[in-house]
């Protein structure tokens, strides 16, 4: 009789192979219906999950929670690594408002909807709120490699959506601890907790990046310089996996070690020559992370929890979409008086806020805890990524046009 282990390790490659190709061919009729892949991925998953009994991997199994951690943390890393600072100097205070207070806001107005949506106890209505607060670079990147717009438009989107991903999550935990231990709603304590984990995580994947860059990176001492692709890969995760063992934010880390691997120029290190075959390896690994976390994702669906919940969490996402979102742009843009933004950036700036990887990754992880109300969060977060990514992603063009805000081809050689 096969050993149990053997079994384990058959069933993680069938799922693999399995959930890779039917996200390949997802891929392409995405492409063909000129569709946002992420739904595609979905639809694909809840087709073959609930529909034809294909996938059946539970959302608390290990190797979906492998999958999700992983899976987060190496698109986060490449979210990091993607962001130029060079380019924030002028966006740098719009970018941060939104990051960080526009998270809170964010969570303010969702929770408090939440709350009174579905008669949950705040701790929960907030939590829900936390997880869907973050947008999301994986799907706003590609958006805008189809659609051009104003530069400093497109670099202030881009650079929240990687930076407010280390918010939502380190928000999420924080809030999750309160849950898991029992406590009440205590500001100070979630507010110690949040700043903890975020310094701590901060610092260790500075630290992580830093050594790893240097001797990847630098004329003499780059030691390590004929495996950059491998040390990279290496980067990502041990930042995530010694913050963690530290208890401080394992994804700050992830995220912090990329923006330092990203940006080795700056600190007068180079790996030009490598950076096709970084660019070639991550992107592909990236796309994989995406197609596993929602094939499976969609998969997991429940038609019945989500029925239940479908009214209300309808009307939780379109406070999201259409008064969270421009409430937060609206507190978050104007101060900056240096960019000076027009009503036009402000309103393209509303209405594009996906919501993808690290919310999906994040309800999935709740649900396979077995904390209460976890399939009400996973419910708000299913409706969100849909509607945000069918609704939002597919009209991003749309809406830069009709704003003025596209960039022509004849504008784009000239800069």
């Amino acid at each position: 009789m096969e050993s149990t282990a053997t079994e384990a390790i058959r069933h993680l490659l069938i799922l693999v192979l399995f959930v890779i190709s039917v996200g390949m061919i997802s891929g392409k009729l995405a492409a063909w219906l000129k569709l946002p892949d992420v739904a595609v991925f979905i639809a694909a998953g809840m087709l073959l999950g609930p529909g034809l009994k294909l996938i059946h991997e539970s959302s608390g199994s290990l190797i979906n929670q492998m999958i999700l951690t992983i899976g987060s943390t190496l698109i986060l890393f490449d979210g990091g690594r993607n962001l130029k600072l060079s380019g924030l100097r002028k966006v740098w205070l719009t970018v941060t408002l939104l990051s960080i207070p526009g998270v809170l806001i964010t969570v303010a107005v969702v929770g408090i909807g939440v709350h009174y949506l579905f008669g949950v106890g705040w701790l929960f209505a907030f939590l829900a709120a936390a997880v869907i607060a973050s947008t999301d670079p994986a799907s706003i990147i590609p958006v805008f490699r189809q659609v051009k717009i104003k530069e400093r438009v497109r670099e202030t989107v881009e650079s929240e959506s990687a930076f407010n991903d280390a918010t939502g999550l380190i928000l999420t935990f924080s809030l999750l601890a309160a849950v898991v231990g029992g406590n009440e709603l205590n500001f100070g304590i979630m507010t110690w907790d949040f700043v903890r984990t975020a310094i701590g995580g901060i610092a260790v994947g500075a630290v992580i990046a830093s050594l790893l860059t240097y001797f990847t990176g630098h004329a003499r001492h780059g030691i390590l310089r004929e495996y950059t692709t491998i040390v990279m890969i290496l980067c990502a995760l041990s930042s995530y996996l010694i913050a963690d063992l530290l208890h401080v934010s394992g994804f700050m880390a992830t995220f912090v070690s990329g923006i330092i691997w990203g940006n080795a120029e700056m600190f007068h290190l180079s790996m030009h020559e490598k950076e096709p075959e970084m660019g070639s390896f991550a992107d592909n690994v990236t796309v994989m992370m995406r197609m596993l976390i929602f094939v499976l994702l969609g998969s997991q669906v429940n038609f019945g929890t989500l029925g239940h919940y479908f009214w209300p969490s309808l009307v939780a996402v379109l406070l999201l979409m259409f008064v969270a979102r421009p409430l937060t742009v609206l507190l978050c843009a104007l101060p900056d008086r240096k960019v000076k933004w027009g009503w036009r950036e402000i309103i393209f700036m509303s209405w594009v806020r996906e919501t993808g990887v690290i919310p999906a990754a994040l309800s999935g992880m709740i649900v396979g805890m077995g904390v209460a109300n976890a399939e009400m969060i996973s419910a708000i977060a299913f409706m969100a990524i849909v509607l945000t990514i069918l609704v939002q992603a597919s009209t991003t063009g749309w809406v830069a046009k009709r704003l003025g805000l596209e960039m022509k081809e004849d504008a784009l050689g000239n800069n």
